[in-house]
């Protein structure tokens, strides 16, 4: 097959290497089998529950059920055996994520163990989702207990309703850790941008029968709408995409006794957004703290405050301003633990690399480090925009028919499609240059 070999391969060059490439074609076909059998297990039915009275509950569950419901792909409102889907084990990534900037044992597995350390927080990170799992399981079976069809034991209820959730989450994180390692792109991610993308034609849906049925004013707000939808897309392509690219410098260094390699210049490149989706997650579950709990306790107090914080409530602006905030205090926070610009600095130190103009050591540490609060200031603003502007949107032009489908939704979908595609463009490289090879 003739390729170029001096740029990315075009998308007829991977559609060959699609057809000609066992390998390839493996993976892609495991992949979409097992993200399928994923679907499959969403409408296996939880038994002993009346499913009638429960869809009034959905009904009247508000945006924090839709917001679940997103990430399940439908899994809470149809009550399946997957219905948590991969959410605990998301869950507990979250929290190995914060433990191990806070613990130095977890921390030193992560940096100076390697394989072998990364083997070992993988594996306590399937604990901690399967204790997640019991809990968010046995919450839920709690919450259903009402709904349980009559001469049904509740014990007996809450104790097969919680096996069956846990069992089917394990599943679902054994079936995204099949796909890392067997399929193509990350198995996590995927499985939440498939059931993303399943609840999509419901939404088109609802949009096109609200069309036809509605004014021009309707139809005027749908056009606006998409178009919103749109550019926020394009906007998130290229922040997801942005970096500061950072010039760097390696020193001479001398080989053997004559020859004397010559100073290198390349970059350092820093994330405009080095959060990704997690700011959003973050302040979504800080936003919907307050209804959670005052759902299970029924305190006046909180209920007010749940009600304040809600964008259907008549203070929509006052959930808007605390959400963007939130937004932009986690993007700093999350930065702050995924890069560490000390660690920077003393890698570029003990490798003989610097900054032009700038000294090793701390100097180095002060100038990455507000370079990246700036640049993290930038992406919280922008995340922030993107998270509150459609809610905006749809509450002018009072459209509801894509009410969830928000700024979380866009960006994991955008997020892994581009990391998806970057892989299948990586392992077409790596058999362009397994061709060169045997020339």
């Amino acid at each position: 097959m003739l390729v170029s070999r001096g740029r990315n391969p075009s998308a007829g060059e991977i559609i060959i290497q699609l057809i000609q490439s066992k390998g390839l074609r493996d993976r892609v076909l495991t992949t979409l089998g097992l993200l399928l059998l994923v679907r499959l297990g969403i409408y296996i039915p939880v038994p002993g529950i009346d499913r009638v009275a429960f869809q009034q509950f959905i009904q009247q569950g508000g945006q924090l059920i839709g917001f679940l419901d997103i990430f399940t792909g439908g899994g809470i409102s149809t009550l399946g055996v997957f219905a948590l889907g991969i959410l605990p084990f998301i869950n507990a990534s979250i929290i190995l994520q914060l433990l191990t900037a806070a613990l130095p044992q977890l921390e030193d597995l992560q940096k100076n163990e390697g394989e072998a350390g990364r083997r070992k927080i993988a594996q306590i990170t399937r604990y901690v989702a399967l204790g997640w799992g019991i809990l968010q399981s046995t919450v839920f079976a709690l919450i259903l207990r009402q709904y349980a069809l009559p001469g049904v034991s509740q014990p007996v209820f809450v104790i097969q309703t919680s096996l069956a959730l846990v069992t089917g989450s394990m599943v679902v994180m054994w079936i995204s850790e099949v796909i890392t390692e067997r399929g193509i792109g990350q198995g996590a991610s995927l499985v939440i941008f498939v059931n993303i993308v399943a609840t999509l034609p419901r939404a088109l849906g609802s949009t096109v029968e609200l069309a036809q049925s509605g004014d021009r004013a309707t139809v005027g707000g749908i056009v606006i709408l998409v178009l919103i939808f749109l550019v926020t897309i394009v906007g998130i392509i290229f922040v997801q995409e942005g970096s500061r690219r950072i010039p760097i410098v390696s020193a001479k260094r001398q080989v053997g006794q004559v020859s004397m390699l010559a100073a290198r210049q390349s970059y350092l490149p820093l994330k405009l957004n080095a959060g990704g989706v997690m700011p959003i997650i973050f302040a979504s579950a800080v936003v919907f703290l307050p209804l959670t709990i005052a759902n299970f306790t029924r305190s006046p107090w909180l209920i007010r405050v749940a009600g304040y914080l809600n964008p259907n409530s008549s203070t929509p602006w006052l959930y808007a301003l605390v959400f963007f905030a939130l937004i932009c205090g986690f993007s700093l926070f999350y930065a702050s633990l995924t890069v560490n610009p000390v660690d920077i600095a003393t890698n570029l130190k003990r490798t003989g690399v610097a900054i032009p103009g700038v000294r090793p050591g701390s100097a180095t540490a002060s100038y990455l480090g507000g370079v990246q609060n700036r640049l993290t200031l930038l992406g919280g603003l922008f995340l922030g925009a993107v998270a509150i502007i459609p809610s905006a949107v749809e509450g002018a032009t009072q459209v509801r028919t894509f009410q969830g489908l928000g700024a979380t939704s866009l960006l994991i979908l955008v997020g892994v499609a581009i990391d998806t595609a970057k892989q299948v463009q990586t392992y077409v490289i790596s058999q362009r240059y397994e061709g060169m090879v045997r020339e």
